[in-house]
């Protein structure tokens, strides 16, 4: 009986030691496009996923959402919106990469990249990390809710491609949110679908003639994706997956 009190003592010290070790601060970057971006309030109720990203980790993590409305690799790094990530990165941060939705938009010259320019910004963004001591990880574009004659459509031709194989080339670590994001929409098919983006009705103080919109999302939706994302934490980066607190 004695030695089981002691293994008791010992395993309640143990969760008590633990539960004041203080976690390392970390700062998760986020770059991409308004799929990911902060929204400001007159865009209510559109919302970016990073915007729901922060409450599933510990008080230690600081998630800090560079995304920017109808931004590309090319166009992220031509407006400097890259070198103060990279300036200010730590070792030990990571960032999360998530472009796609306008890099293929090649009738745009300032915006839209070739899959070849594509994967050199990406390989810049990873590698310009990894010399900072700091942690990237790739993701591929959520869905478009494209569905026609009740098939949902592929809308990223070429450039998903090019970041699953650069993750691999390169070792990085992807979470392949079109793929998630694909069989969630799927599952919930064409009608109900619509509560994950921002579809309003008319006579919204933001939107009085109403909004059907199949590439951003409802607060709802964004949750959902970044819920997704968490999801792929856990099957990939355990490093990062030790500081998640909701599921």
């Amino acid at each position: 009986m004695k030695s089981i009190r002691l293994g008791f003592v010992t395993i309640v010290a143990t969760i008590l030691l633990m539960s004041f070790i203080k976690r390392k601060p970390i700062t998760i970057y986020m770059i991409g496009d308004s799929t990911m971006s902060n929204k400001k309030p007159e865009a209510f109720p559109e919302t970016g996923w990073g915007m729901a990203f922060g409450q599933f980790f510990d008080k230690n993590v600081t998630i800090d959402n560079r995304a920017q409305n109808g931004r590309s690799t090319k166009s992220f790094i031509a407006e400097n919106r890259w070198q103060p990530v990279v300036d200010q990165l730590k070792k030990g941060d990571y960032v999360f990469i998530e472009f796609g939705h306008n890099d293929e938009k090649t009738d745009k010259p300032m915006v839209g990249t070739t899959l070849e320019e594509f994967r050199t910004n990406l390989t810049k963004f990873v590698l310009e990390t990894r010399a900072k001591n700091a942690w990237p990880v790739l993701l591929t574009p959520i869905t478009r809710r494209s569905f026609k004659k009740g098939e949902l459509k592929e809308t990223h031709i070429g450039y998903p491609e090019v970041i699953r194989s650069l993750a691999d080339s390169l070792n990085v670590p992807m979470i392949d949110m079109l793929a998630k994001s694909r069989n969630l929409v799927i599952s919930m098919g064409e009608e109900q679908s619509k509560q994950l983006y921002n579809y309003v009705d008319s006579g919204h103080v933001n939107y009085p003639q109403g909004k059907k919109d199949n590439t951003h999302f409802s607060q709802a939706g964004a949750a959902k994706m970044a819920g997704l994302a968490v999801e792929g934490i856990t099957e990939l980066i355990p490093g990062l997956a030790k500081r998640i607190v909701k599921q």
